[in-house]
């Protein structure tokens, strides 16, 4: 039997008994009842993340923030640490200085890479050699035919039969024309020729005009002699060719050399067809060619092979011809056509004389501007002009 203090509660007796992990779990339950458990799971993990960060916080500006560590809990730190890995200490890289430095990285060649070429602005020279023709010189600059001829008047006066080797030739820069001035001339009148303006000629650097110093176009500020390049420009070429020689005033051949001649009676008249004028049937030297002035086929051969008439007609030039194609023939076939044949080395029919189609009319030669046995042929028609015979020949 137990006996109460008197002062003892006896209501308060058995709840004091209680445990607290039943007062904790008879809480719960109640949260539970209430339908409060969801909000107070999420609650309560909101509330320990929260401390676990200020906890965190706390332990950080304790020991490691300010750097207050005894001297027990560093050398345990140290201990629980692994061993650090040596560190190999490269040297400095320095960039090789590219004016001095022979090690490079190697770079493999492509062989169709293209560079621009730089622009040109002077006149180049040029010595020709065994070989050279015009259309060979102008491949080498990148340059037309018409260009060589145009650049240099003075020395081949149009005429692609006087290049010769040893001949020292301007090279334009690019396509256009050389001109040599002469007192008197103007800007306007000189531009307006070669189809360029004046700004053309004084902007190009390679003339080294100052357009402020040139004064009035008409007659500008420039020495006489003084070779100015005019670039895209273009004129016509002088023709050396005998002009066209009828039958009925064959006089005006008379300034081309003294194998012009006289007054000419009627002959014989041409079929309208044309043989081969030569034995040989090969071009040697140069083709029919208006970009550089020539007008006719060179046919190869030896010295001394007979040359035939290409169609009847008749003499209207047989001798010399001063300018550059020797000993000449020229027959007027009548109906607009003639044909000409130059460089003979001799000549067998005289003024006047008919012909027929395949008589020797004299022998293949090298008169004249010439580099070799050759016959210069020409075709010319009142209807279609100096035309290429190729086209024509049988």
């Amino acid at each position: 039997m137990t006996i109460m203090n008197e002062n003892e509660d006896p209501s308060r007796s058995s709840s004091d008994q209680k445990s607290p992990k039943k007062n904790i779990h008879s809480i719960w339950e109640n949260i539970v009842n209430f339908g409060l458990r969801e909000v107070s799971l999420r609650a309560g993990t909101v509330i320990a993340s929260i401390a676990l960060v200020l906890l965190v916080v706390w332990v950080m500006g304790r020991f490691y923030l300010k750097g207050e560590m005894h001297e027990s809990q560093v050398s345990a730190t140290n201990a629980n640490l692994p061993t650090v890995t040596a560190i190999a200490i490269l040297p400095d890289f320095i960039i090789p200085d590219p004016e001095v430095s022979t090690v490079s990285l190697e770079r493999v060649a492509n062989m169709d890479t293209t560079l621009p070429e730089k622009p040109r602005y002077d006149i180049q020279k040029y010595t020709v050699v065994n070989g050279d023709t015009i259309f060979g010189i102008a491949d080498k600059f990148n340059l037309d035919p018409s260009t060589i001829l145009w650049g240099n008047l003075y020395t081949l006066g149009d005429d692609p039969h006087r290049l010769f080797p040893g001949i020292e030739l301007n090279i334009l820069p690019k396509n256009g024309v050389l001109h040599k001035w002469s007192a008197g001339e103007g800007l306007n009148g000189v531009s307006r020729y070669y189809g360029v303006t004046p700004e053309d000629i004084i902007n190009w650097p390679g003339n080294n005009l100052d357009a402020a110093a040139l004064g009035d176009y008409a007659a500008p500020n420039i020495e006489p002699g003084t070779e100015l390049f005019v670039p895209g420009g273009k004129r016509e070429f002088i023709t050396w060719s005998a002009p066209r020689i009828t039958r009925d005033n064959p006089a005006v051949a008379k300034n081309i050399g003294p194998g012009s001649c006289g007054v000419i009676m009627d002959g014989a008249v041409g079929i309208g067809t044309f043989i081969w004028p030569a034995p040989q049937r090969y071009i040697s030297g140069y083709d029919y060619s208006p970009d550089t002035n020539h007008f006719g086929i060179d046919i190869g051969g030896y010295l001394g092979d007979p040359l035939y008439a290409s169609d009847n007609g008749v003499i209207v030039y047989s001798g010399w011809n001063d300018y550059g194609y020797g000993n000449m023939v020229v027959i007027d076939h009548g109906g607009g056509w003639q044909t000409l044949y130059a460089h003979m080395s001799e000549i067998y029919v005289g003024c006047g004389q008919s012909v027929y189609q395949g008589d020797v009319i004299g022998l293949m030669g090298s008169t004249g501007n010439s580099s070799g046995p050759h016959l210069h042929f020409e075709m010319r028609s009142d209807t279609y002009g100096r035309v290429n015979p190729k086209l024509f020949l049988q």
